[in-house]
């Protein structure tokens, strides 16, 4: 359990010699937050999600956020911590007394409802690289491992350190550990605030109250807790310090949780049978009456605002307008007054790892997490196979006779179609399988987004080296291509060209769609329209479609490697000049980066949590 964070050390522990800091850190700075009348309206439907909101929390409590489905917690709960869009809330936010700003953003933790996290990565290394990612600069690498061995130690979770967390197809850690590391990405930056949507579902009893225990005991280390929650059990329930009840986007109480039932028995509310509480809370934001006591008043309302009514969600409208009506004549809390010690306090900003840090950790946690990518058999066996079926079908091919030439221009309009196709559908998944992680991190501000880019984009390179390598390597001796040093590195240069095209042209799809269904047909339409106009099918394309072919890699690398193959052989082939192949060069080296300057706008145009 965690009685006490390692990374709060009081001063007066320090002096008397009784605790060393593991390293240097501030301890964590109370934030009281508050809200008052807050509202939230979606403004394309004008549809109001959360009306009339007000509350409180201070360092050392833990607020539960409940309601049924479609109440407005989760909204609320983003809202809160700074994940929606500021001018659309009415209200007022204020943390210590101040409006929300960007340098919370790294006294903030937020774990979402699905634990987003890489399955192959292990349990060390996860907490290892968020430590790297999101700790000061001030601490020396060695320091921010530490932290995450600490955190480990905090929440349980020496045992399954080596364990990889697992996902959908991978075995990993169980559920509960599962949520312990998603609590651990969040912590180990030492938050004031910690915010948490639905941290026990999908989880049993026993792990559920667990779960809850260990976040009053993160809470009674200085921090301001607030989480969403569902369902809880009668012990989760009296767990909480304080609660807010919602119902459609109204606010229908706000207190001390261990009083709510005191409070809707004051108002004629109670249950008519052994209740858990927040079960018959819930069926009294849901509007549902049955073995529930209500007022007369009520009763009236519920009788005659049902007349004519049909569905379930009409009918809880007099229920729920009492409650509402009810709450705003007898609140039991208001915002406490601002202890004056904490509103001195000043938000100062961490700095966290240099843009070339990130890129470094990025790039080795992501060639960490698909090491089991690089070092599969099958992209190996897919492209061997392929290797030796063109090696036989072309065996010992010559180009002394007309035919033979013919037919040797065949395979090597086969290896840039190959080389073209087979780097867009691996890289369409790239960015659409990365976009929860991608979005969770970006609201955190733990990288630069220019950093994930280039790490994303550059870890998939020692494939793209190892592969067209192995590929060519069969095919070039077994169909006698021009064996020489020379033509073979030309080769083997404009294949890795056409490579790295493809890749950009896979990525831009897969971001600008962020859906792997409609990209891979987009991809589909496009790559097939590149490989009919890459000059070996029609030679005289219609002038009103020829830019295709100017656009497509595959006719330029097709064009260069003819080029490569047959200088000094050939004048012309299939209507292909034999130059010394600049234009192609430089039309693929344009293509390399246009595509991937159009992914990374893309990225940067996408909306935080969409």
């Amino acid at each position: 359990m965690l009685h006490r964070n390692s990374s709060i050390v009081a001063a007066e522990d320090i002096e008397a010699g009784n605790m060393k800091p593991k390293f240097q850190d501030e301890p964590t700075l109370p934030i009281f937050l508050k809200f008052r009348e807050v509202t939230y309206k979606v403004s394309i439907k004008k549809l109001t999600i959360l009306s009339g909101i007000s509350g409180s929390v201070n360092p050392g409590e833990v607020l539960a956020l409940m309601g049924p489905s479609g109440s407005g917690k989760t909204t609320l709960l983003s809202l809160l911590g700074g994940r929606v869009s500021q001018s659309s809330i009415g209200g007022s936010v204020t943390y210590n007394d101040k409006p929300y700003s960007k340098l919370l953003k790294s006294k903030i933790g937020f774990v979402t409802q699905d634990d987003v996290l890489f399955p192959h990565l292990t349990v060390k290394e996860t907490l290892t690289y968020a430590a790297r990612l999101c700790l000061p600069k001030t601490l020396t690498r060695q320091q921010k491992e530490q932290r995450a061995l600490d955190v480990m130690q905090e929440l349980g979770l020496e045992r399954c350190q080596d364990t990889m967390i697992g996902g959908a197809f991978v075995r990993g850690v169980s559920g509960g550990e599962r949520k312990r590391v998603s609590i651990g990405n969040e912590i180990i930056i030492n938050p004031s605030l910690l915010f948490l949507d639905e941290p026990t579902s999908g989880l049993d009893s026993t792990t559920a109250l667990k779960t809850i225990q260990m976040l009053h005991d993160i809470a009674k280390a200085g921090k301001t807790v607030i989480t969403t929650i569902h369902q809880p059990s009668s012990r989760l329930f009296h767990g909480f310090d304080k609660l807010i009840l919602l119902g459609r986007g109204n606010l229908l109480y706000f207190g001390k949780s261990s009083e709510a039932m005191d409070y809707f028995s004051s108002i004629g509310c109670s249950p008519l049978i052994a209740m858990n509480p927040a079960e018959f809370l819930l069926d009294l934001a849901n509007g549902n009456i049955n073995d529930i006591s209500v007022p007369s008043e009520l009763e009236d309302r519920v009788q005659n605002g049902n007349s004519g009514r049909e569905s379930l969600t009409e009918k809880s409208f007099p229920v729920q307008e009492y409650l509402v009506e009810a709450y705003e004549k007898k609140k039991l809390l208001d915002p406490v007054p601002l202890d004056e010690e904490a509103k001195g306090k000043v938000l100062r900003g961490k700095r966290g790892a240099s843009w070339w840090e990130q890129y470094c950790i990025l790039f080795s946690r992501g060639f960490k997490e698909r090491r089991h990518e690089y070092f599969s058999w099958l992209p190996f066996t897919q492209v061997l196979s392929t290797a030796v079926v063109l090696g036989l079908l072309w065996w010992r091919s010559d180009i002394r006779t007309p035919r033979g030439l013919q037919d040797q221009a065949g395979l090597v309009f086969f290896i840039a179609v190959f080389w073209g196709f087979f780097p867009v559908f691996t890289a369409i998944f790239a960015f659409p399988q990365e976009r929860a992680m991608l979005n969770k991190e970006r609201a955190a501000d733990m990288y630069k987004l220019s950093a994930y880019f280039m790490a994303r984009t550059t870890s998939d390179l020692p494939l793209d080296f190892i592969l067209p390598t192995l590929f060519l390597l069969v095919v070039y001796f077994m169909t006698d291509l021009r064996v020489s040093p020379y033509p073979f590195f030309l080769t083997f240069l404009t294949v890795f060209l056409c490579i790295l095209a493809a890749q950009g042209l896979g990525l831009a799809i897969g971001a600008i769609l962020m859906d792997i269904k409609k990209a891979s047909t987009l991809a589909s339409v496009i790559v097939m329209t590149f490989m009919l106009a890459g000059g070996f099918f029609v030679s005289k394309v219609p002038v009103f479609i020829s830019w295709v072919r100017y656009i497509s890699f595959n006719y330029h690398t097709y064009k260069l490697l003819l080029k490569v193959q047959y200088r000094g052989v050939a004048t012309s082939i299939n209507g292909v000049r034999i130059d010394n192949g600049l234009t192609e060069v430089v039309a693929l080296v344009v293509m390399i980066f246009g595509y991937r300057l159009l992914a990374y706008l893309s990225l940067r145009r996408m909306k935080i949590g969409t």
